[in-house]
């Protein structure tokens, strides 16, 4: 008698979890497939004053990833937003991933946009990483590499700072990179560095950069939603503080980080988290 009840106890605690399992798999796979999906983050900081706005979007993290045929998807979205400027943000090629869809990509926008591109450490770990440069450069892209060029957009000067990922530079090296880029930039312009790394905070502080434009981070990857810390990051560890949005530094500067691009070249899928073009107006 006591062997039945215990059967049946049994077989009700597996049909109970019988009951919560595939519908809980059902919507891991929903999310999955949700959180694939690219959208498109605006940040304005024009005050109103669009007389002389200049709008550029930033790309990261692409990881040489699929988005439709010759990359029409994320082309799209880029079009719709008729920037001025596009900056590449590192990572847009992949050490695993050939180089083809990044190209498709490339190619077609080069046409289209003036274009800035600094290197992210993906690039380093291929180690094609100038190989890459010189694609790109090919294309009639600015690589900028502790550098800085001055533009002028709807009037405005604007000084375009870059430097490479400092994975294969010594910590003097990556400052000297810094260095060389701010020295090159005018009080009176507005001066933006491009970086792949959201993380060195301590460093872009000691400069005067009205904006901060990076990656890297993917959001944490998982992210953890309404407080807008990611559960891992590269360079950040556990509990991420700079992987998505606006953070202002101790100096005024404005750091800008996308969430970026990746998504078959990553092994764990995003959540709360969905892949992303980021445009400023400023």
């Amino acid at each position: 008698m006591t062997k039945t009840k215990d059967k049946k106890k049994s077989n009700k605690i597996i049909n109970i979890i019988r009951i919560i399992f595939w519908p809980a798999v059902g919507l891991l796979l929903l999310l999955t497939v949700w959180f694939f999906v690219p959208v498109t983050e605006h940040f304005d900081f024009t005050n109103g004053d669009e007389t002389s706005a200049v709008r550029c979007v930033l790309v990261t993290d692409l990881h040489s990833c699929y988005y439709g045929k010759n990359q029409k998807n994320l082309i799209k979205k880029i079009d719709k937003e008729n920037p001025d400027i596009v900056f590449l943000g590192g990572d847009i090629f992949d050490d695993k991933i050939d180089d083809d869809n990044a190209m498709i990509f490339l190619e077609d926008i080069s046409k289209k946009y003036k274009c800035f591109y600094v290197s992210g450490n993906h690039e380093y770990w291929s180690e094609r990483c100038e190989e890459m440069k010189e694609k790109v450069k090919s294309l009639g892209i600015t690589v900028l590499e502790g550098d800085c060029e001055t533009i002028e957009v709807n009037g405005r000067l604007i000084d375009v700072c870059g430097v490479d990922d400092p994975t294969r530079l010594y910590e003097r090296q990556f400052i000297e990179q810094l260095d060389n880029a701010y020295a090159k930039t005018s009080d009176d312009h507005f001066k933006i560095l491009l970086s792949h790394r959201p993380e060195r905070t301590d460093l872009y502080a000691k400069y005067d950069f009205d904006l901060i434009l990076s990656g890297h981070a993917h959001a944490g990857q998982m992210r953890i939603p309404f407080i807008n810390i990611g559960v891992y990051a590269p360079n950040q560890g556990l509990f991420s503080k700079y992987v998505s949005g606006v953070y202002t530094l101790e100096n005024g500067s404005r750091l800008i980080v996308s969430r970026g691009l990746a998504r078959e070249s990553t092994p764990a899928p995003r959540f709360f988290n969905h892949p992303e073009i980021v445009v400023i107006d400023f």
